[in-house]
């Protein structure tokens, strides 16, 4: 589930930060982020965020935010795979909110071109360098054939290896759509630099990975996160902070939900 935690606190900052709005279920009179292109059928592990704040709620009630929560429950997870420790600034408040729409156009896609990545990126106050690294989260994971359809059958700047292996499991038409694949075939259950030695070999899983190492301005810093897990550690604790900083609600803004799938 580590990898459907980190991931939940990234599309969680990304929509008008990190508020906890997607979170949020839909209701008759509120359409929240769930059903979101990017989010339907793929976010995953509510259930556990459920968990956690009923626990935290027994032990201190209405203190923690659903927000707060998704940041920790984000550190803990790259933690129990073996990645590096961050200190989580700690003090959002949970939106009343939330935004499909946001959702369907500020995280960026799959099929994002290098510069579409750095500009998406660049919005939200993170540096090149924070989205490559940030991309390195890809090293645990799995995706759905719907989301690298296109580049196993159809692109040239992937390793013919594994383009085949990956058709097996994701036909060219007829269904499969949501057959998982693992982002990094190697260790997919670790957090390690593979996802980076992956890129070098032409051997990342979606469009949006391979982008990283193609030729473009990217490329250098991909190569010394192959040979250096030290740095992409170091860089990759760096802009987890940054990005939990993404416009948070604080103070009196917000609140903090008793159930973090409704307002109070």
């Amino acid at each position: 589930m580590g990898a459907s935690l980190l991931r939940l606190h990234f599309h969680d900052c990304f929509v008008n930060g990190c508020d906890g709005s997607v979170l949020l279920d839909d209701t008759p009179s509120f359409t929240g982020e769930k059903t979101a292109v990017p989010n339907n059928n793929s976010l995953r592990g509510f259930d556990v965020i459920d968990n956690i704040k009923s626990q935290v709620e027994a032990v201190c009630k209405q203190v923690v935010s659903c927000a707060d929560i998704l940041a920790v429950a984000a550190r803990e997870s790259v933690a129990a795979l073996g990645g590096p420790p961050w200190t989580v600034q700690l003090g959002r408040r949970d939106a009343t909110t939330a935004s499909l729409d946001a959702a369907n156009t500020e995280i960026p896609s799959p099929k994002s071109d290098l510069d579409d990545l750095i500009s998406a990126y660049s919005k939200k106050g993170l540096s090149t360098t924070d989205m490559v690294a940030l991309s390195g989260a890809h090293t645990i994971g799995q995706a759905r054939c719907i989301s690298f359809r296109d580049r196993i059958y159809n692109e040239t700047s992937i390793d013919s290896s594994l383009a085949t292996s990956r058709q097996s499991n994701c036909p060219s038409s007829g269904g499969g759509d949501d057959n998982l694949s693992p982002l990094d075939a190697v260790t997919c259950t670790l957090f390690d630099n593979f996802y980076f030695r992956n890129l070098v070999k032409k051997k990342g899983l979606l469009h949006s990975d391979q982008q990283l190492f193609g030729g473009g301005s990217t490329d250098s810093l991909v190569t010394t996160y192959s040979t250096n897990t030290a740095r992409f550690f170091s860089d990759f604790a760096a802009a987890m902070v940054k990005m939990g900083n993404i416009s948070p609600l604080t103070g009196t803004d917000g609140e903090v939900r008793l159930n973090c799938r409704k307002t109070n």
